[in-house]
């Protein structure tokens, strides 16, 4: 038998380390505090191994944590999906400025948007926008901008970010359909070592392709028992872009300053509650579209991004009943622009407003119980409330294309893990399921058309079969949806103008459409994994998963675009003969599929890690290209670490085909490799413990590249630096 608790021990095993307490046969993490969230128990999991040798106690190797999968701590590997958890130390050595900088390594994911950090929008599995549920600390991101980027957040503040592909509306609701990506911000912990309670970290950097410089503070306290406080801020300057093609990408300007207070006190040995603030300024001088080339239509652009949420948790370890988490959020997301001149829409100095606040609540319990010798269950339910207002304004009244509306979404949501060993009596190993399912119902008004409103049921079951400790085989089927947003469903005024001379302007303009359907999908995915210790030398570990996935569609929400282009032939602008529509519509029936694989190692003297993925998809009755598709894309990483130094040095290649999966030849883009180099080096005893200084060039041979649905060359070689010193006592 390959061991009873293979899941079942997960998450008892990270709340005995966070309760200080241990499973048989494990090292204490010494100084660990009483259970916070699932969240902390996932993060502590992780960290576990390089605190341990800091305390003499030999390390092991142990198993990458997911807790945005299920909403509890699984061990990824066993996880039946794909799903990806990048902790501090790939932070470090990315030296990210944006979430494109961490996440562009992850099979399935991709940026689109052009090199402006303000343009920048994800995709996972050909889904982006809505499509993407996007949390910060579990508090719902619902901004949605046609150019404008989705959401704002600097990475000096994280700790660790989780990619979640597939369907996820069984837990998440709307938006699951192409999956979840969840940012964490620090804790004191991860600054201080057992026995400290006061600690600060300071970092500078700069990178050359935008001249951008980068300043930092990070100050942490734990002046009483339970009492855990954090406070940041940070600066970042930079400008034009230097591209591949040798060119600069001008009017690229960020002013940037950014911020996170947070406070958290457990008391009564297992309730945690918690309070954070999360803030993000950019001042830019831009184009109004940030996507893309532009040299018209430049505005002064300024972003503000604020999160409040207020969390509780009950984590008892004695208590297999009650382990509640609840969090309350509110963000304000606000987007003015002052035009400063007169070659786009409107006129020199008009200022355009758009402003998106969300409200919501969730609170889940999970109840554990054996329900027999071989079967274990963790039970996961709850609601869930969220409320969109969205407010556009112009010099002349409302803003064209950014309705004023709201949404209001309710889901209530069950799940059951149930780890079963020797499955029958007859099968060796062990057998993982997972059901759950969702009711959603949504309504978005406004005054401008009928209200939308409608619900869905969203069920999912995943199963993984783990016939020995190193192979999983596993399999899932999941419903999502994504309710239609307030900008498709009541978009209206100028789309975008056509100037052809006097008196002669081509308008293409919005057009609403209240009666859109939510965006249906059922998902069938199936993969493999295998997960080796001791491979190479003690204490290494080879850990390999793929995984191919087929997705069916029902009335995929599009945006068509009508515009003709036989000016003074067919039609005659001056009579408005040649003006277009853009409305958003239903495809009846849509078909996306694709592969994914993951591989890492990991050892005392080497590190890698490898990624793949293909998408494709289309129209089922057409036969035209749907979805944000991408070229067939493999990554590769590698390192050196080499402890005599203390100092690891690496490096990252990016190998895309050719990208043909298009309608038109003229999105058509050419192959491309990409090459990166990292050194870092951080002191482990002396004078200088606490420094670090991380180097790296970025696109090592200036590859002139376009990424898919851009218009623009990517940035070219990239020289940059970061030094950190953290002192704590």
């Amino acid at each position: 038998m390959v061991g009873r608790h293979s899941f079942w021990g997960t998450s008892l095993t990270v709340i005995a380390l966070l309760s200080g307490g241990a499973a048989q046969g494990q090292a204490v993490v010494e100084g660990s505090e009483p259970a916070l969230s699932a969240e902390a128990a996932g993060q502590l999991a992780q960290e576990a191994a390089p605190e341990a040798e800091e305390s003499g106690v030999e390390a092991t190797q142990l198993d990458t944590i997911s807790v945005t999968a299920t909403r509890n701590p699984i061990k990824a590997f066993e996880y039946p999906g794909m799903v990806t958890v990048i902790g501090p130390q790939q932070l470090e050595t990315l030296q990210p400025s944006s979430p494109d900088d961490i996440l562009r390594f992850v099979p399935g994911v991709e940026f689109s948007g052009g090199p402006r950090r303000t343009g920048e929008v994800p995709s996972i599995r050909g889904f982006s926008g809505p499509d993407v549920v996007v949390l910060f600390d579990g508090a719902r991101q619902n901004y949605n901008s046609g150019h404008d980027g989705r959401f704002f957040i600097d990475p000096s503040v994280l700790k660790s970010v989780e990619v979640l592909r597939g369907s996820a509306s069984s837990l998440y609701g709307s938006g699951g359909t192409g999956g979840v990506i969840e940012f964490r911000t620090i804790d004191a912990g991860d600054i201080l070592a057992p026995g400290e309670t006061v600690g600060t970290k300071v970092s500078t950097g700069y990178q050359t392709a935008n001249r951008e410089t980068y300043g930092s503070f990070t100050g942490v306290a734990t002046p009483v028992q339970g009492l855990d406080l954090v406070a940041n801020i940070a600066k970042r300057d930079s400008g034009s872009i230097e591209l591949g093609d040798g060119s600069e990408l001008d009017n690229s300007d960020d002013d940037i300053l950014s911020g996170l207070g947070k406070a958290s006190y457990t008391f009564a040995e297992h309730h945690t509650i918690e309070g954070s603030f999360l803030t993000f300024r950019n001042d830019a001088e831009e184009p109004s579209n940030g996507q893309g080339l532009g040299s018209d239509d430049i505005v002064d652009k300024e972003i503000r991004s604020d999160t409040y949420r207020l969390a509780y948790s009950y984590q008892n370890p004695a208590d297999n009943l009650l382990g509640i988490e609840a969090v309350a959020y509110y963000t304000d997301m606000q987007v003015d622009e002052l035009r400063l001149d007169d070659l786009g829409a409107g006129p020199l100095g008009e200022k355009l407003k758009r402003d998106v606040d969300t409200i919501g609540f969730r609170l889940d319990n999970r109840s554990r119980a054996m329900l027999t010798d071989d079967i274990g269950a963790t039970f996961t339910y709850g609601g869930e409330f969220n409320r969109d207002e969205q407010n556009g304004a112009s010099a002349s009244g409302d803003r064209e294309g950014v309705p004023d509306a709201t949404t209001t979404f309710f889901g209530l949501f069950a799940q059951g893990e149930f780890a079963i060993a020797e499955p029958f009596g007859v099968l060796p190993g062990d057998v993982l399921i997972i059901p759950g399912v969702r009711f959603d119902s949504y309504r978005s008004s406004s005054d401008l058309a009928d209200s939308n409103e409608d619900q869905a049921v969203s069920p999912r079951i995943g199963v993984s079969y783990l016939p020995a400790e190193w192979f999983n085989v596993f399999a899932s089927y999941g419903h999502a949806f994504r309710a239609p947003h307030v900008d498709e469903l009541y978009m209206s005024g100028t789309h975008f103008e056509i100037p052809l001379g006097p008196g002669n302007t081509v308008v293409n303009r919005f057009v609403a459409n209240p009666d859109l359907k939510p965006q249906r999908t059922q998902t069938v995915e199936f993969g493999a994994g295998m997960s080796f210790k001791d491979v190479f030398e003690d204490r290494d570990k080879l850990e390999f998963k793929a995984s191919h996935f087929m997705i069916w569609g029902k009335d995929f929400i599009d945006l068509s675009v009508e515009q003709r282009e036989d000016f003074f032939v067919g039609c005659i602008p001056a009579l408005g003969q040649c003006d277009g529509t853009t409305t958003s519509t239903n495809v009846p029936k849509a078909k996306l599929w694709g592969d994914e694989i993951e591989a890492y190692y990991d050892g005392p003297r080497f590190i890698a890690s490898a990624g793949y993925s293909r998408i494709d998809g289309e129209d089922r009755d057409t036969g035209e290209k749907l979805g944000v598709l991408t070229p067939d894309r493999f990554t590769f990483m590698g390192g050196v670490k080499v402890p005599e130094i203390d100092s690891l040095f690496g490096f990252r290649s990016t190998f895309a085909a050719k990208f043909d999966k298009v309608d038109d030849e003229s999105e058509e883009r050419d192959a491309y490799d990409v090459h990166d180099i990292f050194f870092a080096w951080q002191p482990s005893e002396g004078l200088l413990r606490g420094l670090r200084v991380d180097l790296g060039v970025d696109n090592l041979f200036d590859e002139n590249y376009d990424r898919v649905f851009v218009g623009v060359p990517e940035q070219g070689i990239n020289f940059k630096g970061l030094v950190s010193y953290s002192l704590t006592w």
